[in-house]
């Protein structure tokens, strides 16, 4: 009988059986951190290593092991890491903080304070002892995970480099985490990433069809006893910020100086309030410039760090491009009386997130908007409250309540005073990580009462060794409104089933896995006289190397209804194509990546085929060089010819974006972003220059140049930052 249920234990609980554990001990002795592994009190440490490959396959130990230790005072924890290693020729990108890892020598360290399975911290370093660190949660949206890297914590870490290993010392305050006080373990990992031998490597095991990092495949340490409570500093980060420029458009001379601050106030070990008045983000990196071809709205990232610090609390509800309630992107900008969309300025913003107790997650955000009547603008206060319970292993449930409202009465808005929003979400993440789902129910509120109004839909998802396989489905009524969501269209009905079979081949010396995947999409509008709207068939085989190049040939089947004329050229005076009818085509896609850790690297695709009722050829390219670790730069050239009969306007459309970084050291980087799009007719250059001059706090020297295209490059607007951002922590 003993064996019977032992059986079942090791097939109902297959994370339990390479689990890992590590015991913590208390220390009392200094730990300087130098990357020596010299002082006493490591002497006493326990070591961890057993190492599992996660590529080129996940069935044998670790060829280049990893050993770590780890200590704990009252207010730090620490860690010693040794990777082994006798080859010296590691591959780094730069030396920026955060930097980036793909296909680069570094090691990451995982923490899931809560013990949650959902979210966690995590720091990396290499051999030179860079820095990284960022806020990981995983959603249980059709291939959810996300990495916040904009979360910045102020700790410490050196390395050094010995003929057969490299050592990396860490020393990480207690302060700047998030737990629960009387906590004894945390679930915890590291990976590793090492391009000379082309091996990751993880403490605990994690399949290979599963994302490296998933927490669902984690150890645990074990602290030798309780933690106390975290005494977390009151921040106090003030900004000073002068702008001079030209508009050449109404020949002025514009300049300006501002400043506001923001604040993070502790309420205890796991909830913080953040606060920000006058915020500016003139040293956010601008959007990479897009070309569209298609009928809907463009979706650009959210790269202000106010909005990013948590964003999952927020952000991960209803499904991605199709039912997103809230896309913090929408606070900030408006539409004046022209139809022209604008920044709206914020005047001033309310955080509130983190953890009431093991189980449950609270967020509150807050955000009051300026007004502008002459161009019918009218101030907004814009807020979104969740609430998110754990049950089971990693699933949770969460509720949320969005309301945008005019803070005043006004005229020109007399029905659009209010907007909200409530919704209801269930998110299954089971235990093995092979299980994901979703099911959501929303319904907004207008001025004017609408009888169709609501929203809901189901992802599920099963992903084992060969075979990935989900479902997905989603309905939006025609009086559905969200004004801070992401919806591409109101009133439809959409079906995603989604197939890949993965082909592992027992020789991995050259190849790691092939990959067959077809994804369908079906679009129905029940209340439009044509209700079927379209559909998409995507078939795709690729084939991914050990050097993680990649290979790719795609097929793309699509039948489109046009509720309304469409050029896609968007080409102004030209005649679109006609409303009221259906449109069939195919094109196919040919791709190749070559290895990311080569000094020259590039990625080329050609599509060709057919386009509504014309044709279309495509070609994007992007070319990267490197001098590691100091200079990269990179060139996009995309190119899309669209050809359609006569009386429609044929186009051939150029986006063309070189990118130069310079990282001289640790604390200074210099970017400088080059855009020309012939499609929007405008050229734009973006050069940022930050220096780190203590921790968290930055000077940013900022220069903007727009020009506008038609027979020549004539200037728009030309505007020089100068920023200062100063953290103080009492």
């Amino acid at each position: 009988m003993k064996k019977i249920t032992l059986y079942f234990l090791l097939i109902l609980s297959p994370s339990l059986i390479f689990s890992q554990e590590l015991l913590v001990k208390y220390t009392e002795d200094k730990i300087i951190i130098d990357g020596f592994p010299d002082d006493n009190a490591w002497k006493i440490s326990e070591t961890a290593s057993e190492f599992w490959q996660y590529r080129p396959t996940d069935s044998v130990k670790a060829i280049k092991q990893t050993e770590f230790k780890a200590l704990f005072d009252n207010e730090n924890l620490y860690f010693l890491l040794k990777a082994n290693t006798k080859e010296k020729k590691f591959t780094v990108y730069n030396l920026e903080r955060d930097f980036e890892t793909k296909s680069a020598d570094y090691l990451q360290l995982i923490f899931d304070t809560f013990n949650d399975g959902s979210n966690a911290f995590k720091f990396q370093t290499n051999h030179l002892g860079l820095k990284g660190d960022m806020l990981l949660s995983t959603t249980s949206t059709l291939g959810g995970r996300g990495m916040n890297p904009n979360w910045d914590a102020i700790w410490e870490v050196e390395s050094k480099l010995f003929d057969d290993s490299y050592i990396a010392e860490i020393k990480i305050p207690f302060n700047q985490l998030y737990f629960l006080k009387g906590a004894k373990s945390w679930r915890f990992n590291i990976y590793r990433s090492d391009t000379q031998s082309l091996e990751h490597s993880t403490w605990s095991k994690t399949p290979q069809e599963q994302r490296i990092g998933d927490l669902a495949f984690m150890g645990k340490i074990n602290f030798e006893r309780p933690l106390g409570e975290s005494k977390k500093p009151f921040s106090f980060i003030p900004y000073l910020n002068g702008l001079v420029g030209k508009d050449f458009i109404d020949n002025n001379n514009i300049s300006n100086f501002d400043y506001g601050i923001d604040l993070k106030i502790p309420i205890r070990n796991s909830l913080n309030i953040d606060l920000t008045v006058n915020p500016d983000f003139s040293q956010v990196e601008v959007d990479d410039q897009l070309v569209n071809i298609t009928r809907y709205e463009l979706r650009l990232p959210e790269k202000r760090q106010f909005f990013t610090q948590n964003s999952d609390l927020f952000s991960d509800f209803g499904q991605q491009r199709d039912a997103e309630p809230f896309f913090s992107r929408r606070i900030g900008i408006s539409r004046d009386i022209e139809g022209n969309t604008i920044e709206n300025k914020i005047i001033s913003g309310l955080k509130i997130s983190g953890k009431i107790n093991d189980d449950l997650r609270i967020g509150l955000l807050s955000v009051l908007t300026e007004e502008n009547p002459d161009k019918e603008i009218p101030q907004n206060s814009s807020s979104i409250l969740t609430l998110r319970k754990k049950v089971f292993a990693r699933s949770n449930y969460s509720f949320f309540f969005i309301n945008r409202q005019n803070t005043n009465n006004y005229n020109f808005k007399e029905n659009e005073r209010f907007n909200r929003v409530i919704g209801f979400e269930y998110n299954l993440a089971s235990k093995d990580g092979k299980w994901k789902g979703k099911s959501f129910f929303h319904k907004s509120f207008r001025p004017k009462e609408n009888s169709k109004s609501n929203s809901f839909g189901l992802t599920l998802s099963k992903n084992s060794r060969k075979h990935y396989l989900s479902f997905g489905s989603s309905y939006v009524g025609d009086d559905f409104r969200s004004d801070l969501g992401y919806y591409r269209r109101y009133g439809f009905i959409k079906l995603t089933p989604f197939y890949q079979y993965r082909i592992y081949p027992k020789s991995n010396e050259k190849i790691l896995n092939y990959e067959f995947q077809n994804y369908t999409a079906l679009v129905y509008r029940p209340n439009k006289n044509q209700t079927f709207e379209g559909r998409w068939f995507i078939s795709s085989f690729k084939v991914i190397y050990r050097d993680v190049s990649e290979i790719e040939i795609k097929q793309n089947i699509r039948k489109d209804y046009l509720y309304n004329d469409f050029d896609p050229t968007r080409t102004e005076g030209s005649i679109p194509l006609s409303a009221n009818r259906f449109y069939s085509y195919t094109d196919y896609e040919l791709s190749y990546s070559s290895p990311d850790r080569n000094l020259f690297k590039f990625r080329s695709g050609i599509q060709i085929g057919d386009f509504f009722s014309g044709s279309k050829f495509s070609f994007n390219n992007e070319l990267k060089y490197r001098i590691q670790p100091y200079f990269n730069t990179s060139v996009k050239i995309n190119f899309d010819s669209i050809k359609l009969p006569k009386p429609h306007t044929s186009k051939d459309i150029w986006l063309i974006s070189p990118k130069f970084q310079f990282t001289p050291n640790k604390k200074i980087s210099w970017t400088t972003y080059i855009q020309y799009s012939n499609q929007s007719e405008n050229l734009g250059i973006n050069s940022r220059l930050n220096w780190r001059f203590a921790p968290l706090s930055d000077l940013y020297l900022v220069y903007n140049d727009n020009y506008f295209y038609t027979n020549s490059f004539e200037p728009q607007f030309r505007s020089i930052n100068l920023k200062l951002t100063y953290w103080i922590n009492i």
